[in-house]
């Protein structure tokens, strides 16, 4: 089952592939990286109500829809996720910093429709990467209530890795979003393999 599930990922174009051994890595400490995770659903909503202010003229009504949908669904992640937090005995740090997203965030062009584009492209960088590791945390979990979790958490991260490519191809011709696309695909993988490993959703590998 695991392994079928894994063939899913095959479908993400990431740049760089995380080993099944991270997921060992990453759950050493459950605590840690649940509360790492609780602070990156946080932190996913706020940035669907800051991309809801971004709209198209033409595109206000659905677009507006599509983030407060996407905002709704972190919110709830962070629900989730802070309950299972507490029931292992955890509470949430008041503060967190993630150098991945911030140096993801450095990407973000000036100019408005560049810096629009930008930010779906990152939002659906940071969906696809938590895809991934979801995948790996579902195939790694020592017990069922954690497999079952990142496992659910895989398909709705999935969906809105595809809902932020999808607007973002939308606001450009073809050619110049693919080509825009693939940079930060490279710029991604690059990040990523410069973070320490650790209990972190976007930690690096250490391979």
């Amino acid at each position: 089952m695991a392994a079928d599930f894994l063939t899913s990922l095959d479908s993400l174009p990431l740049h760089s592939r995380t080993p099944l051994a991270w997921g060992a890595t990453a759950l050493s400490d459950p605590i840690a990286l649940l509360i790492d995770h609780a602070f990156l659903e946080k932190k996913a909503c706020n940035n669907a109500m800051e991309l809801m202010t971004r709209w198209p003229d033409e595109w206000q009504t659905g677009w507006v829809e599509t983030m407060t949908s996407v905002a709704r669904d972190e919110a709830a992640h962070l629900a989730q996720v802070t309950r299972m937090l507490i029931r292992r005995g955890g509470r949430l740090d008041r503060t967190h910093k993630s150098d991945y997203a911030s140096a993801l965030r450095m990407l973000v062009r000036k100019g408005s429709t560049s810096d629009t584009i930008d930010r779906l492209f990152i939002s659906a960088l940071i969906e696809a990467r938590s895809c991934e590791r979801f995948a790996i945390l579902a195939a790694s979990a020592p017990d069922e209530d954690l497999a079952a979790f990142y496992k659910a958490l895989f398909s709705s991260e999935l969906g809105h890795y595809k809902v932020f490519l999808k607007l973002a191809f939308k606001m450009t011709d073809k050619a110049t979003a693919e080509a825009r696309w693939q940079q930060m695909l490279a710029a991604e993988a690059k990040i990523l393999a410069q973070q320490p490993p650790g209990p972190r959703i976007h930690s690096g590998h250490g391979s």
